[in-house]
This record gives structure tokens, C-alpha cells and sequence, in this order.
């Protein structure tokens, strides 16, 4: 037992002798630094702060990821996400057209909206039963509610997964990524809570407009007008409705041409003057035509603002690519952001491309007049823009690489390639035209695909929508026919498709001399060559 009792004595000091050891040999801390007690206290802070960033940037990925739900809303499709945000509220995205900013809540996320297209069944239903537009408030408050309630789902799940992944992958231990995704439902469910308490269900009467539409209250009236007259609004939607609807059906329904696999089919299209309907005209005319081509023959805008540039997005998914030359509406910000876009090929100075079996040239337009001024010497000036666009089609053909279609926005300007190019287009003038010049090259001139934009309420009959198929034989690159389409412009319905032949394909017609201007062969139905006008 003695034995015992002094091992266990011994070991004691041999401890404290070691502590004291340690005590003396440990350095005092520098002047300025902390202690290591104090560094010990601050660490605890130093990784709440790490699980909170853990946190909210794994939040922030997962809301990316998956944090959105599609929606139909009455008659239109819609998408809403949740986004972070210091100082919360609504925004909806009415593309191109701008956003509506509502001050709906105060919270740290934010409420994403945007409207995506209006669903043509849903449309056709309240056209065919006008009694549904009395119920269609009540409708779209329960599809906006049902979408809310599953947002906020998703969102949550959303939140929480992509927390604990990050948490996962940053600290490697289970208990951590938990924590992090408890805080996280944690905050989620404290913002869902502040936007409840918040919530000002009076806030849609008193929006904020920006883009485009910051003009609209001037425009459409403010919202408690419409209150006030709803009867009258209900049936200016119904006719809005009805309308939309038919001409989605007209487009979806235009006969289409049934050539052989050696035709090439090229869309010409022209001032659309910031019309939104027409890309669902054009991309609908793509599908049903197997469009290989589209030409855009300039005043795709209508003042060449920044704040447009929006409205070119929907370019880059009509299925085929876009030749595009710029018009006295469009400016050279907006040649700057199609030059970015995929699938544009943006022509200017003569420059050359081949695009779909065919090479493409052209000159965008000289001036810029989104005022609809006549700038003195304008006529001098489009001239000189075409004598420069025959001079690069010169060059073209000198190099071996022949131009088949040249491209100017307005005729004048298209004029001065008369014997240098088999067909040259052009828009401009809001209505189709076609001739065969003096040396031989067809000019054809486009109507306006946007039905003149919002021009087209300025006379008595509003514009049509206008727009051209042209056939290409694949071998000889000529013309051999174009299909001429013809819309009901703004509250009309009307749908009208004209087949034109190249005289020379005409049934009867006698066969076209041999030989063209691209050096290749000509069969049997092909067009002549242009004869060369005397080099200036």
C-alpha cells in the first residue's frame, strides 16, 4: 500500500513540475496582439459568421437551381421565382415591353413574375365561351395563389438542400451541414413571416413602370379607372382575346408550299417596328415553311434606344438564322447587340456571308431618323450607300465568290445594284412591290411585318402584317417563286397567301437562255442573268 501511495505522489509532481515549465517558457504576447485566450473566444464568432455565408450562398444556388415554378394564369403562362432582395416587393416581367414594380411586402426575398406568352387553347376557350370572362378575376386569384403556395414549397426545399450540400462540401462533417440547414429553413421561415405581416394587398393600385413602359400609365390609365369601368374592360379583353387568338390561328394554319429537297426557303421580313406579335408570326411561318433563311431588311425597331435592345432576345429561338441589315429606326447600339446575339448575321458596308446555300450582302441605312424627319440631302445620301453596296458586289464576284441576294432597307438604295446581283430586297415603304429593273435584277420590297407597330392606329384602316417566302433553286441559287402573306393588321382577321412564278417558270414560257452571272449552270426554268450595267 505504501508502495502505492508514494508512485501516486510521485506522479503528481512530476505534472506540476512539467506545468511550471510550460508557465515559464511561454511567450508573453507582442504589443497589439491578442492574447490567446482572447483569440480562443473569438473563434466561435469567426465560424458562426462562416456557417451563416455557408449558409445564405448555398441558399442563393439552390433558389437558381430549382427555386422557380411555371404557372398558368387565366390565359397566360407565367414563371415565378423567389429571389434574394433588401427590400423585397413584386416585379413583373412584361418582355419587351419592360416591368411593373410593385411594393407588395418588405422582406428579404423578392417575388419574380414573368409572363411568357398566352396560351392559345386557354385563349380559344374564352373566345368560344365569352360567359368565363366575368369568372377569369376569380380564376386567376386562385392560379396566383396556387403558384405562390407551391413556390414557397419548392422554394423551402430548394433552400434548405442546396445549405446542407454546401455545408457538406465546405465543413466534411454531417452535424455541420444539419446545422446549416436548420438555419437556413430557420431564416426562410422568419422572411416568409416578415412578408406575411408586411403584405399590402393595395399595392398593384399604385405600381412603377420601367422600360417601355413607363409610359403606360399615360396610355392604358391607372388601375382604379379600370375598377371603376370593369364591364368596359371586360369586354375590351374579350375582343383583345378573340383577336390574338385568330391571328395565332391564321399563322398556325397558312398553306404551306411543298417543294422538292432541292429548294432553298428564305423568310423576308421587314419594319417591324418593336411589334412583339411578330416573332410568334415569324417563328410560326418558320415551322410551317421549313424556313432554311431569314432576311430582315431593317426598322426591326422604332428609336434605337438601349432600352429596345430587349426586344431582340426572341431572335436567337425562330429556328433558322437571321440575316439583318440595319434601317433609319434602327441606330448602331442596336446593330451592337444583334452583332452579339447567335444565329444573327448582322451585313453593312457590302460585307458578304453564306448563310443556307445562299451568299447574302448588304449596307445598312446611311441615316437615322427615328422622328421621321427628311434630313436634307437624304436622297443623295441613300444613293452613294447603294453605289458603295454595287461596288463590294463587284468585288464579290472579282474574288469568285458571286452574290445571290443583296440587301438594302430602302429602295433607292437597292436601286443602285441593278445588273450587279440576280435579286436584291428591300422594305421601307410599309408595302410589297416587285419589279425586274432595266439591267435585269429583280427588286423586291417588303410590306411591314409589325404592321407599321404602333403606326398602324394612325389612319382609318390599320396596316396589315406582311411578309414573303422566297423559293431558291439549290443548284442555281436563282429565284423560282415567293409566296406573298398578308395578315389582318390590329383588330382584323383576315389571312391571305398569294403564289407568284418567276415569269420565266410560268407554264408556256419560253426557256431561259443559258449562262448567269454566278458562273453557275442554268437548266430548264431558271431565271436570266442580270445583264452588267456599264461600270461607273
Amino acid at each position: 500500500m505504501a508502495r502505492v501511495l508514494a508512485a501516486v505522489l510521485n506522479a503528481r509532481n512530476r505534472m506540476r513540475s512539467t506545468s511550471s515549465r510550460t508557465r515559464t517558457h511561454t511567450p508573453s504576447p507582442s504589443p497589439g496582439q491578442p492574447s490567446p485566450e482572447l483569440a480562443g473566444r473569438s473563434r466561435p464568432w469567426a465560424r458562426a459568421l462562416g456557417l451563416v455565408a455557408v449558409v445564405l450562398f448555398g441558399g442563393w444556388l439552390g433558389l437558381l437551381a430549382v427555386g422557380q415554378v411555371r404557372v398558368p394564369v387565366g390565359p397566360m403562362d407565367t414563371t415565378m421565382t423567389l429571389r434574394p432582395s433588401f427590400t423585397g416587393g413584386t416585379k413583373i416581367n412584361v418582355s419587351p415591353l419592360g416591368a411593373l414594380h410593385l411594393d407588395s411586402h418588405i422582406a428579404p426575398v423578392r417575388l419574380d413574375v414573368n409572363v411568357d406568352q398566352l396560351d392559345p387553347v386557354r385563349s380559344q376557350a374564352l373566345v368560344d365561351h365569352p360567359e368565363r370572362i366575368s369568372g377569369l378575376q376569380d380564376e386567376i386569384t386562385r392560379d396566383v395563389g396556387d403558384g405562390t403556395l407551391d413556390l414557397a414549397v419548392r422554394s423551402g426545399v430548394a433552400v434548405v438542400a442546396g445549405a446542407t450540400a454546401l455545408g457538406l462540401a465546405v465543413y466534411r462533417r454531417p452535424r455541420r451541414a444539419l446545422a446549416a440547414g436548420g438555419l437556413a429553413l430557420t431564416l426562410l421561415a422568419a422572411s416568409g413571416v416578415t412578408a406575411w405581416a408586411t403584405w399590402n394587398p393595395k399595392s398593384v393600385l399604385e405600381p412603377r413602370f420601367s422600360g417601355l413602359l413607363s409610359s403606360a400609365p399615360s396610355l392604358v390609365g391607372d388601375a382604379r379607372s379600370i375598377v371603376t369601368e370593369f364591364d368596359v374592360y371586360q369586354k375590351e379583353l374579350a375582343r383583345l382575346v378573340t383577336n390574338v387568338t385568330k391571328l395565332y390561328d391564321a399563322t398556325s394554319t397558312l398553306p404551306a408550299y411543298a417543294p422538292d429537297p432541292t429548294t432553298i426557303r428564305v423568310l423576308h421580313v421587314s419594319d417591324i417596328h418593336l411589334n412583339p406579335a411578330s416573332w410568334k408570326i415569324i417563328a410560326s411561318l418558320v415551322e410551317q415553311y421549313e424556313v432554311n433563311v431569314i432576311v430582315d431588311s431593317g426598322d426591326t425597331m422604332d428609336h434605337g434606344t438601349a432600352a429596345e435592345n430587349g426586344f431582340l432576345d426572341p431572335i436567337e429561338d425562330l429556328g433558322a438564322p437571321y440575316v439583318w441589315v440595319r434601317g433609319n429606326h434602327d441606330s448602331r447600339l442596336t446593330q451592337r447587340y444583334l452583332e452579339g446575339l447567335d444565329n444573327v448575321h448582322v451585313l453593312d458596308d457590302g460585307r458578304a456571308v453564306s448563310v443556307g446555300g445562299l451568299r447574302f450582302a448588304g449596307i445598312g441605312d446611311p441615316q437615322f431618323t427615328p422622328d421621321r424627319t427628311e434630313k436634307p440631302g437624304a436622297e443623295q445620301s441613300q444613293k452613294l450607300a447603294g453605289a458603295r453596296l454595287a461596288s463590294a458586289l463587284r468585288d464579290q464576284r472579282a474574288a469568285g465568290t458571286p452574290v445571290d441576294v443583296a440587301i438594302a432597307h430602302e429602295p433607292a438604295a437597292a436601286r443602285q445594284t441593278d445588273g450587279e446581283v440576280p435579286l436584291v430586297l428591300a422594305g421601307h415603304v410599309h408595302h410589297q412591290q416587285t419589279e425586274v429593273m432595266k439591267y435585269g435584277t429583280r427588286l423586291r420590297v417588303e410590306g411591314s411585318t409589325g404592321g407599321s407597330g404602333l403606326r398602324a392606329v394612325e389612319g382609318k384602316y390599320p396596316d396589315p402584317i406582311e411578309a414573303s417566302i422566297l423559293y431558291f433553286d439549290r443548284d442555281t441559287r436563282r429565284l423560282q417563286a415567293w409566296d406573298a402573306i398578308r395578315l389582318g393588321g390590329l383588330g382584323q382577321t383576315t389571312a391571305e397567301v398569294s403564289r407568284h412564278l418567276v415569269e420565266e417558270n410560268t407554264p408556256g414560257a419560253s426557256p431561259s437562255p443559258t449562262g448567269s452571272a454566278t458562273g453557275s449552270p442554268s437548266g430548264p426554268g431558271t431565271p436570266p442573268s442580270p445583264s452588267r450595267r456599264p461600270s461607273p
